[in-house]
This record gives structure tokens, C-alpha cells and sequence, in this order.
């Protein structure tokens, strides 16, 4: 007897052909995410198959939104359409509010950690403003359409569709809405069959070109954030279901299943509409619950919901709370009444502008987006599944509700339930974290090893300079420089980050980094001077004992008329240091000038004490010898706040993560940093300042900032790592 065995492809295509369509999707995902491990950036090559079928999916989406709720609403009566716009309300508030009260749990699993960090440009940059009007309210619908704005276009449809109830011979029209879904519906299901294709493209692209190593300084977000998703995937949102609805727990997840990892695959719930609709029209059916009223209420929900907040988004404004513990500035109780109703509000438009508002809105530095957009890396995809179950969840929610299946008891019996849950595992995780993750605060260390990036000429200390003879006085200081073959340059101690000793005894700094491309520019090697007496600055530049001075040094009108000084090449912001746990109380402006008995700390320079005592009349100025004896506490009981640069201040902080840096909402000052020179030596000013000008050009000085004072490095992106490359050595 023969035996007739399958050939492997025919093999192949019997066991793909019995998969369900949830279980192709999971196997590409996993599939996906190996591949890109093993191959590395070459996977990356593939991202334009995974574009192609985003396109194709996004393609019909908004059609499909326009003609479904027309539809939708236009085939209902009045009192029905109030039904649906009551109970989806009732229904949207309370899961809205159960998931910011789940927010703030989350910080109970955040360590007890020092943090600081160098100067950041968002510290001075314009907050974003959110606009409301623009997302909300379409002035041409067409251009709504085009640019993807999909909330105006919800807001237009659902008018359109509430015109259409009471529109007598509507019957074509309601006609031609319901073709045209089903063709779009159509259509999202041929492309839905390329979805094992297009996830594993997409996988695999993003797999193979991730920086895991950027995502360590996250880790603890990361971590919280996934178990809250988790929580609120497989506890809270099912658990709705299945305690109030009579669907079960496991209907829920396996008919959703397909939708959510579709779109956390693509990164997008947009195009999962469509398969939104179509799986709990299935599952109205399956519980013979099917009607004109819930088919309705599908038809307007799915594309509703989506425009309004939904729980992966508010997942997404926990960062708010991270944030705030990461810079050492955790809100307070009495703050989260306002995170709640603010990140609501908010949470309307996109991340990307309700992010930086609220960073803006609770005095957090704006870079921290930046800090999201690197975590959003791997966030926005689970945000993006929870959206998927979150839509599907409240359509059923509401589905119910219209027929009277709702418990709205234990609904609310459900919501305590995962409130319960979530708190405990919370806490565990935190317990967790604080003893399976190693930290240690390593600013001190980093900011002490830094070394100047190229260009280090010889260095001689010198401790005694020695002025030029009456008659070299008077000669071109530039000649006398190139004769000599030496550049004399003057510094001043505690002068971070512009010249400071490194870890390695080495004088190094942002204007040590420029000094040294000026003296390999002119083959000269260096002198340096450690000076301590700033009056003797402009006897020691006259009479050649110096060339030039450095340390960031502010132009001020008094020292003007003694020395010359070149370009501006940078600026200092003014701003204050404060100890970290009164940050909040000159988070702004007007409430620090509001402040009684303030004290405020200033560096001995009569022009600044003037300056201070006129921007704060009611303050009490004391003068900080050496910012090193404040952030040792020297002055820890007679000033309140120092003002200084904030550039400045940033780098002490990194030494002493106690204090922070910070420029206050409507404070915004600035001075000109530049290079003192000898008076009377026309020749040589105009030099340094063409050779500014050329650094300036050729992007040096942009560089050198980038490194000392924002704490960039410039050192090349390693290779990502791969299985194919690191381990078996292919290519």
C-alpha cells in the first residue's frame, strides 16, 4: 500500500489556509520581529512594503467615516438618535475617568532616584498652543478630508447626519450611504488579506533598525507603561464587558484580537475601522442583539469613538506623571484634580501637541518630549491596539446600553475591581523596579569626563604671566602671537561648562574647545593663566601679559569701556537654581515677584545687583562669592534661589543633583557671551571676529554647543546590532 504524503508547500498552504485570520497576524508579528533581529539594518529595506499596505488600508478610511455616520444617523428616528448621543456620553465620560484615576496610580512604582541633566534649548523655547477651533470645527470640509483631520470631518457627519433624520424622501440618499459602505467595506477586506504580509514588513523594519541601547534611560516607564496597558487590556476593558454586557470575557478578546493587533502592527486604529465595525456587527448577531438600532449605533460609534479620547491615548499622558518624577519634581496630590481634567481636554488632538502643552502647563522642561517621542517608539504601538479594543469595547458598551442589557451596578463593580488590581500590581512592580534594576546617578562622573572632541594643541600652565616690554606694547598683538609662537589665554575657576578641569586634570570646556581650534587654525600652541581677580582682567589684556580671557564671559557696560571684546558667539539665559523640591514655587514668573522676604543670590557684579533689584523691587539681594559654596549649601539659609545663566547652572547641577536649573514661565533675559581682547588693537579684534564668523559658518560653533552646553556627543551611531552580524559574522 501507498501512501500519498503532501508536498511541504502544499503542507504550508493547508496549515496557513486553516489559521484564523488573528493567528496569521501573530505569527507575522513574531515572524517580523525575529527576522529583524537576525538581519539588522538591512531589514529596514522593507519598511517600503509595510508604507504600501498603510496606504492601502488609510485609502478608505475617511469615505468610510463620512458615509457611516451619515448613514448611520440619517436611518434613525429622533428619539432613538437622543438615545444613542445620551448613552455613548454616559458611557465615554465614566471610562474616560476610570482610566485617568488609573493614571494616577502609576506612580506608585516609580524608585526613589537623583536625576539632572545639562541645558536644553525647550527650557527657552514657545510652548505649543492647543487649537480647539482647527481640530474640531471644519471651515471646508474638503480640506478637512484632504489633510486627514479626522475629528472635523466626525463633527461634520455627525451634523450632516442629524440634518438627515428629520429630511423627508431621504430613502436614495440613505440608499447610495449604505452601498457605498458596504463597497468600502469591500475593499478593506481584500486589502485586510495582505495583512500577514504587510505586519511582517513592518515588524521586521522596525525590529532591524531600533536602537535598544536609547531606550535604557526609559526603561522605567517602559516597564510601567506596559504593565498599565496590560492591565487595561486584558483587565479593565474585557472585564466591562463581561461583568455588565452579555458578552463574555473570552468573545471579547478573540473577536477583537484581530483588530488590535492589526493596529498595533500598523501603528494606526484609522485603518481598522472598517474591521471594527464589521467584527461587532458579528458579534450583535451571534447574541441575536442585531437591529436597526445597534446596527445604527455601530455605524456612528466606531468612527465617533475614534475621533475622542480612547484609552491608549489617555495611556499615553501618563508620561505627564514620569516626567515630573524624572526631573525630580513629582506632581502633588492637590495638582491631580488638573492633570485629570486638563489631560482630558487635551488629549482631543494629538500627542504631539498634547504632550509639550501639558509639560508647558505643569512647568516641566519641554525636552522631555523628546524623551516621549524616543519611548513613543515602542508605545505608540500598544496605544494604538488598546485605541483598536477601546473602540470596539465602548460600541458594545453602548450597543447594550440601547437595548437595556447594560448593568450599569456592575459596570461600576468592574471599574472598582481593576482600580483594586491595578493599584497592587502597581505597587509590586515599583517594589520590583527599586530592586531588580540597577542605578546609580552617573552626572557627576559623565560631565567630569568629558574631554575637548579634536583639535588639542599643546598646553603649558603658566603662574606667573609676564607683561611685554613698553615697545611690543605697541606692536600689532597678532604679529607678536605668531612671532612667538604661543596664544596666552586667561581663566577664571568655577566657569562651568565653558572651562573647568576634567576628571583627567585637563582644562576643558566650551571655550577651551574653541581656544584650542584657534590655536590649531594658527599653529600656535597655548599658555594658560588661572586668574582669580577679574579687576586686573583688563590691565593683564593691555599690557600683553594676556592675549585673551575665557569662561564665559558676559559683556557688561563697565567692562566694555576698559577692554575690547569680540562677536558675541553665545548667550547666557537668565534663570535660577533652586533646591529640587522648591521648583514649583518659581515655576513662574509673576509668582516669584509676588514671593514675601525673598532672598535671591547674585554674582558680585554691580551691574547684575541692579539689574536683579529692578526685575525684583521686594527682594533682598545677596551677593554669592563662588557658585561652588552655594550648591555646597553655604548660603543654604539665607537665599531662596540664585539667579544666574541657566546654561551655567544646568552644568553645576549635574555635580549637584539636589538643585536644578530653571527658567520661569515669562522670564526672558539674555547677555551676549564673547571674548575679551586688549583695547586698541584693531587688527586683532578683527581677526577673532573673522574667524568667529568662519566657525560660525562652517557649523563648528553649532557642534562645540551641541557638546558642552546641550551635552550632545558626537561620536558616530554604532551600528545596530544583529544575530546575522555580531554573532555569525555574515556581512
Amino acid at each position: 500500500m501507498k501512501f500519498r504524503t503532501k508536498r511541504p508547500f502544499q503542507l504550508l498552504t493547508h496549515t496557513y489556509n486553516r489559521m484564523s485570520p488573528f493567528q496569521r497576524v501573530i505569527i507575522a508579528l513574531f515572524l517580523g520581529i525575529f527576522s529583524g533581529i537576525f538581519i539588522g539594518e538591512p531589514a529596514g529595506q522593507l519598511e517600503i512594503i509595510g508604507n504600501v499596505y498603510i496606504r492601502l488600508l488609510q485609502m478608505t478610511v475617511l469615505p468610510y467615516v463620512l458615509v457611516s455616520i451619515i448613514g448611520g444617523l440619517g436611518r434613525l428616528d429622533s428619539d432613538m438618535a437622543s438615545s444613542i448621543g445620551l448613552r455613548a456620553i454616559k458611557v465615554i465620560l465614566v471610562m474616560w475617568l476610570s482610566v485617568m484615576l488609573t493614571l494616577i496610580i502609576l506612580p506608585l512604582a516609580y524608585p526613589n532616584w537623583e536625576t539632572a541633566g545639562f541645558f536644553s534649548t525647550s527650557l527657552i523655547a514657545e510652548s505649543v498652543k492647543f487649537n480647539f477651533i482647527d481640530l474640531y470645527i471644519p471651515s471646508n470640509i474638503f480640506s478637512s478630508l484632504a489633510g486627514t483631520v479626522v475629528p472635523a470631518v466626525v463633527l461634520f457627519s455627525l451634523l450632516m447626519g442629524i440634518a438627515l433624520i428629520k429630511v423627508k424622501n431621504k430613502e436614495t440618499l440613505l440608499s447610495l450611504t449604505h452601498n457605498i459602505g458596504d463597497s468600502l467595506m469591500g475593499v478593506a477586506s481584500y486589502v485586510a488579506k495582505l495583512a500577514p504580509l504587510g505586519i511582517f514588513a513592518i515588524s521586521i523594519s522596525a525590529a532591524g533598525t531600533l536602537q535598544l541601547e536609547e531606550l535604557g534611560r526609559l526603561q522605567i516607564f517602559l516597564w510601567v507603561y506596559l504593565t498599565a496597558a496590560a492591565l487595561l487590556a486584558f483587565v479593565f476593558l474585557p472585564l466591562l464587558i463581561h461583568w455588565a454586557t452579555p458578552f463574555s470575557y473570552r468573545e471579547v478578546l478573540s473577536t477583537a484580537g484581530e483588530a488590535a493587533i492589526t493596529a498595533l502592527a500598523t501603528g494606526t486604529v484609522l485603518v481598522v475601522l472598517p474591521m471594527i465595525a464589521e467584527r461587532c456587527k458579528e458579534l450583535l448577531e451571534k447574541k441575536q442583539m442585531s437591529c436597526n438600532e445597534t446596527r445604527s449605533t455601530v455605524d456612528v460609534l466606531v468612527p465617533t469613538a475614534y475621533s475622542f479620547p480612547s484609552t491608549g491615548t489617555l495611556l499615553g499622558l501618563g508620561f505627564i506623571l514620569f516626567s515630573a518624577w524624572y526631573v525630580g519634581s513629582p506632581l502633588s496630590i492637590d495638582q491631580y484634580p488638573s492633570f485629570i481634567v486638563m489631560g482630558a481636554l487635551t488629549a482631543f488632538g494629538s500627542m504631539a501637541v498634547a504632550i509639550p502643552f501639558l509639560l508647558d502647563y505643569f512647568g516641566l522642561p519641554a525636552d522631555q518630549f523628546q524623551l516621549y517621542l524616543l519611548g513613543s517608539v515602542i508605545t505608540a504601538r500598544f496605544a494604538t491596539g488598546l485605541a483598536a479594543l477601546h473602540g470596539f469595547v465602548i460600541t458594545l458598551l453602548v450597543a447594550s446600553a440601547v437595548l437595556k442589557k447594560l448593568k450599569w451596578h456592575r459596570l461600576f463593580q468592574a471599574i472598582g475591581i481593576h482600580l483594586g488590581v491595578t493599584a497592587g500590581v502597581i505597587t509590586l512592580l515599583g517594589l520590583a523596579l527599586t530592586h531588580l534594576i540597577p542605578y546609580e546617578y552617573t552626572g557627576v562622573r559623565t560631565f567630569e569626563s568629558m574631554r575637548l572632541m579634536d583639535h588639542p594643541v599643546e598646553v603649558k600652565e603658566i603662574k606667573e604671566p609676564t607683561p611685554l616690554s613698553a615697545d611690543d606694547q605697541l606692536r600689532h598683538r597678532l604679529k607678536i602671537i605668531n612671532e612667538r609662537g604661543t596664544l596666552r589665554v586667561g581663566y577664571y575657576a568655577n566657569t562651568l561648562p565653558y572651562a573647568f578641569r576634567n576628571n583627567k586634570n585637563e582644562i576643558v570646556g566650551y571655550d577651551m574647545e574653541m581656544i584650542h581650534a584657534l590655536a590649531h587654525d594658527l599653529n600656535l600652541t597655548l599658555e594658560l593663566i588661572h586668574l582669580s581677580d577679574y579687576s586686573l582682567e583688563s590691565q593683564l589684556l593691555n599690557d600683553g601679559s594676556l592675549d585673551i580671557t575665557i569662561g564665559g564671559r558676559a559683556v557688561t557696560p563697565v567692562r566694555a569701556t576698559q577692554i575690547a571684546y569680540s562677536h558675541s558667539y553665545a548667550h547666557h539665559t537668565a534663570g535660577f537654581v533652586v533646591a529640587d523640591s522648591r521648583r514649583d514655587q518659581f515655576s513662574e514668573l509673576s509668582a516669584i515677584k509676588s514671593m514675601k522676604n525673598l532672598r535671591l543670590g547674585v554674582v558680585d557684579s554691580h551691574y547684575y545687583k541692579k539689574s536683579v533689584k529692578k526685575m525684583f523691587p521686594n527682594a533682598k539681594i545677596v551677593i554669592i562669592e563662588s557658585p561652588r559654596e552655594f550648591f555646597r549649601g553655604y548660603y543654604k539659609d539665607r537665599v531662596d534661589a540664585f539667579v544666574t545663566s541657566t546654561e551655567s547652572g544646568s552644568a553645576w547641577s549635574m555635580l549637584y543633583p539636589a538643585y536644578t536649573a530653571l527658567i520661569p514661565k515669562g522670564l526672558k533675559v539674555k547677555s551676549p557671551i564673547s571674548l575679551p581682547l586688549p583695547v586698541n588693537q584693531a587688527d586683532y579684534v578683527r581677526f577673532i571676529n573673522t574667524w568667529l564668523q568662519l566657525k560660525k559658518d562652517n557649523g563648528f560653533q553649532a557642534k562645540v554647543y551641541d557638546y558642552w552646553i546641550l551635552g550632545k556627543n558626537p561620536k558616530a551611531r554604532k551600528p545596530r546590532w544583529s544575530i546575522m552580524h555580531n554573532v555569525l559574522g555574515w556581512y
